[in-house]
């Protein structure tokens, strides 16, 4: 036993409460070094021998270095200490938050009423404390929109020299197209038969740019983009249609023309908004920066969202759009920069408005943090939209880092902000996928493929769908390419088959999820998502070449693929199957 690789923390990702009367409990060990792992729990007020339960755990997650070992319980009293029991061979060992010990547990000083000391502790399962995501969002499809660059549904509203909106146009960090949200109420039924259910909006509050994140007014829809009634009309419309609706706020940083800006600008420390934003000293220079920015960017000046009436007026902005017009929930942009008390309090700002709303922070790395239940729901997974594009897209990782790198992810957060997380492939930030793939489609499919009978919720960048590529903004930026001539339709048909079928199984969004095929040098993976009802065994090849991939572990069944209907039976738990090049097999139990 390698002790020096057993890792427990107890109230951390470690040991949490799943729901309110489930605590999960983890321990990471060395890769392959234990015959088995137990927890030995009980009653922190009545922790003696007649009364103490042993119960076996099973690893969930693996990556190169280490196994991690997870058990579900439901303490009678909803307290609970515990120790972990070690066994390799003859030899034994426990810990405890005293310490290892073989044969037995630790137990020194002064304990509580009949408890020994030294026991790790979650000390009482309050139910207020528990991290509980809104339930849709495990059902939930999103499709990402780019206002600007959608619909041109009412030309009346067009900025001055906008742009013609064809399938050649060219996008340009400046120019307009004239999208608007009548466009979006136009398409609708476009999201409704591709099988969309929530749709996610960058922001269409009323700002300078394009792009619409160097905001102005917070509450006010661009009059490019229509109105606030437009805005609740096309929510109503949506909700109509089963379609949620997210909006993008930036309460990080304003932009240079909203007005306690300009404010400040114009009579520097007088101003009454001066402590509104982080100033180091007046006046307000932009060579070099006088006041702090999103990242160097003089016209997106950071707001201080320590001060009360900043933080009065952005709470006001989070409650107006989710009970006045309707939305569905908030997506918060560079939301690792903002202090942790306001995203307290904007939380509970929110699910007052809305307790079924849905708060999902940008955050590019670990998001631990952000994720105790008392902040966010989920964050932008970008660690795993990473993982599936090295592994499937660009071929620079081979099936066991892949593997790694996607349970790293399980075992860094509690199971129920994996299971709401945010899965994209591309977005206005980064390159289209098409072209991350160098516009190999059978590799696109294989990303979209994984990333849509993954857990979590996954998101449908504009426009992929039908096959639309563009390098990093402001390539990714281009408008919606709505002349059917110039649409992929068989990938419109592979998108919405893989959405139906997602939809058709509540395997494929809440079951279960484990690797059964991940090789060292490997190009091919296999996995399986189950529930109560269906089983999946999902095979899929990023090599150029066929693979045969051994299946284990699966019992004596038979699956089917559900495209060829050709059937396999497993014998001793294991069978074959043949994948193809770039190719994909869903198989399904019968």
């Amino acid at each position: 036993m390698l002790l020096e690789a057993i890792h427990h923390q107890p109230k951390s990702q470690y040991a949490y409460a799943y729901d309110e009367e489930t605590l999960h409990i983890r321990v990471r060990t060395k890769r392959n070094d234990m015959d088995q792992v137990s927890v030995v729990w009980g009653d922190k007020y009545d922790f003696v021998p007649e009364k103490i339960t042993t119960t076996k755990m099973v690893v969930f997650a693996k990556d190169t270095l280490y196994d991690y070992y997870h058990v579900a319980i439901k303490p009678p009293f909803r307290r609970f200490a515990y120790a972990f029991k070690f066994e390799k061979g003859d030899k034994t060992v426990f810990l405890n938050e005293v310490g290892f010990k073989e044969d037995e547990m630790h137990s020194s000083g002064v304990g509580m009423l009949w408890s020994p000391s030294g026991m790790f502790e979650f000390p009482f399962l309050n139910a207020i404390d528990v991290h509980t995501p809104p339930e849709w969002v495990k059902d939930a499809v999103f499709y990402q929109i780019f206002p600007e660059r959608f619909a041109n549904g009412d030309p009346t509203l067009n900025p001055p020299g906008t742009e013609p909106w064809t399938p050649d146009a060219v996008p340009t960090r400046d120019n307009f197209f004239g999208g608007d949200l009548q466009g979006v109420i136009d398409n609708l039924d476009y999201l409704d038969e591709l099988g969309i259910n929530c749709i996610y909006f960058t922001p269409f509050f009323e700002a300078y740019s394009n792009h619409k994140y160097d905001t102005i007014d917070y509450l006010k829809v661009d009059p490019q983009f229509g109105d606030n009634d437009k805005a609740k009309e096309l929510v109503e419309k949506a909700h109509e249609r089963g379609i949620r609706v997210m909006l993008d706020a930036v309460f990080n940083h304003s932009g240079f023309y909203f007005p306690p800006f300009q404010d400040v600008l114009k009579n520097g420390e007088k101003s009454r908004f001066a402590d509104w934003f982080h100033v180091k000293e007046f006046p307000l220079e932009t060579d070099p920066l006088t006041y702090d920015t999103f990242g160097f960017v003089p016209a997106m000046p950071k707001l201080n969202t320590e001060n009360p009436e900043v933080k009065a007026y952005l709470l006001e902005v989070a409650r107006y759009w989710v009970e006045d017009i309707g939305v569905d929930g908030w997506r918060l942009d560079v939301a690792n920069e903002v202090d942790h008390r306001f995203w307290r309090e904007f939380r509970d700002t929110v699910k007052q408005a809305n307790p079924e709303a849905y708060i999902l922070g940008e955050i590019w790395h670990n998001s631990l943090a952000w994720l105790q239940g008392d902040q966010f729901d989920a964050v932008m997974n970008y660690p795993v939209t990473n993982s599936i594009l090295d592994f499937f897209v660009k071929d620079d990782i081979d099936a066991e880092t892949f593997m790694g790198r996607l349970d790293q992810m399980l075992i860094a957060y509690p199971k129920q902000a994996n299971e709401v997380a945010f899965n994209l492939l591309d977005s206005h930030d980064t390159p289209r996928l098409l072209h991350i793939a160098e516009g190999n489609k059978d590799r696109m499919k294989l990303a979209a493929l994984f990333q849509l009978t993954y857990m979590g919720a996954p998101c449908i960048y504009y426009g992929d769908e039908i096959g639309m590529d563009g390098g990093g903004d402001p390539g990714c930026r281009k408008p919606m390419i709505w002349e059917e001539d110039h649409q992929d339709k068989e990938l419109f048909d592979f998108y919405k088959k893989l959405i139906r079928l997602r939809k058709d199984h509540k395997a494929l969004r809440d079951g279960s999820f484990r690797f059964l095929s991940a090789a060292k040098d490997a190009k091919y993976v296999a996995f399986e998502r189950a529930d109560d009802k269906d089983r999946f065994i999902i095979a899929m090849n990023s090599d150029k070449k066929q693979h045969n991939v051994n299946i284990e572990q699966v019992g004596n069944h038979s699956f089917t693929d559900i495209d060829s209907g050709d059937r396999y039976k497993a014998k001793n738990g294991t069978f074959t199957v043949s994948v193809p090049s770039l190719g994909a097999v869903i198989l399904k139990k019968q």
